[in-house]
């Protein structure tokens, strides 16, 4: 302003893009069709010292044991407990008005900072998923039926027993968006406790389920009458692992829509569709209760990134690469081209001590030195 001094505000920060584990979380799914998250950009700066608003910080939700890589496959990030948060992209700051820069021997400052790239990256999530819903039952009682009907999974289904020798995983997504992970369980057999068959293997997936939806079979070629089928089923889980009886559960009659044994309880068919929304809504809201009481048995594992120090590494063509947020901020003026601007960056740069840790580095006269954008001529002065 003429006679009344630099009054140019600040820019605004841009938000930050932030991983938040979730337990009401189950999958990745929202991923395939949405792979793209911005958080919001910081606002101008304007005259009369008016300072841009900072953009708001984006939280995306993942589910609990994300693990968080970079492209190259380096863990960065292992999201274990509801509430771990990791910082995927730091917002860029923003860009000092040319109020900031006023001295006893800047009077009147022509030059201000633009504002900071916001960071970008590509990461991969991989989640190695722990069933919400251990399915369990007799074999060829429709388990692989029921998850292919619910979930995009598409299980091997055939009428003999053991069709299915490890579990089936299926994510089912509500009409109200909740989630929750099925693992149908190969079927189980009377014995299975004790080894027989392939109990202990089929027996081990159960061990982390949050919620039992016990299925029982109602076709009259069945073996055993649905109360018989309960009680052994019961028992071999109780025999297996005591704590596996007082898991929330969900029993259901199977097979519903073929001739079969009388059964005063919930009916379900997969292939008509009976039962099947009803069996949907009482998992999830046992799941939902299951999610919301304490995992003690979760293991906490922090990665802590290495901080953001003033470092020089020297390329194959022998230029020096100057490393450092707050150097590279000092030279990420708006127009390196005005003497002010340049001299103001040299003396920045100065204070954080580049000139020190160049020489350490070993730079000489005529090096190539780069910082940020910018590519200087070194020179021992």
């Amino acid at each position: 302003m003429p006679k009344g001094g630099p009054d140019g505000g600040d820019g605004g920060d841009g938000g930050s893009v932030w991983l938040v584990a979730d337990h009401n979380v189950a999958s990745l799914l929202a991923f395939r069709d949405h792979p793209h998250r911005r958080a919001q950009s910081g606002k101008h700066g304007q005259g009369n010292k008016k300072h841009g608003s900072s953009g708001h910080d984006l939280e995306v939700v993942v589910p609990e044991g994300t693990i968080v890589r970079t492209r190259d496959g380096e863990v960065v990030a292992d999201l274990v407990t509801h509430g771990d948060r990791f910082l995927a992209a730091p917002g860029g700051h923003g860009g000092k008005g040319n109020a900031r820069f006023l001295s006893n021997r800047r009077r009147a400052p022509g030059f201000a900072e633009q504002g900071e790239a916001g960071h970008e990256q590509w990461l991969r999530l991989e989640l190695k998923l722990l069933a919400d819903v251990a399915i369990v039952g007799f074999p060829n009682v429709g388990k692989s039926t029921f998850i292919a009907r619910v979930s995009r999974a598409r299980p091997k289904i055939a009428d003999y027993p053991f069709t299915t020798l490890e579990p089936n995983l299926g994510v089912v997504r509500l009409d109200d968006g909740f989630e929750m992970v099925l693992a149908d369980i190969p079927g189980l057999i009377e014995g299975a406790a004790d080894g027989r068959g392939l109990g202990h293997q089929f027996l081990r997936h159960v061990e982390r389920a949050r919620v039992l939806l016990v299925m029982l079979d109602l076709a009259e070629v069945a073996e055993r009458s649905p109360a018989d089928q309960l009680e052994v089923l019961l028992d071999e889980l109780g025999s297996y692992q005591a704590d596996l009886l007082e898991r929330p559960r969900v029993v259901v009659g199977a097979r519903a829509d073929l001739p079969g044994h009388a059964y005063d309880g919930r009916r379900l068919s997969s292939v008509t569709g009976e039962g099947v929304d009803v069996t949907l809504g009482d998992l999830a809201l046992a799941v939902a209760e299951a999610r919301a009481e304490p995992d003690v048995d979760q293991t906490v594992v922090i990665h802590r990134p290495l901080g953001d120090q003033l470092h020089v590494t020297r390329e194959h063509d022998g230029t020096l690469v100057v490393h450092g947020r707050a150097a590279e901020r000092a030279v990420a003026l708006s127009d390196l081209t005005n003497l002010e601007a340049l001299d103001y960056a040299r003396e920045r740069l100065h204070q954080l001590g580049v000139d020190k840790a160049l020489v350490r580095a070993g730079a000489r006269d005529g090096d190539a030195v780069r910082i940020g954008a910018f590519e200087f001529d070194y020179e021992e002065d």
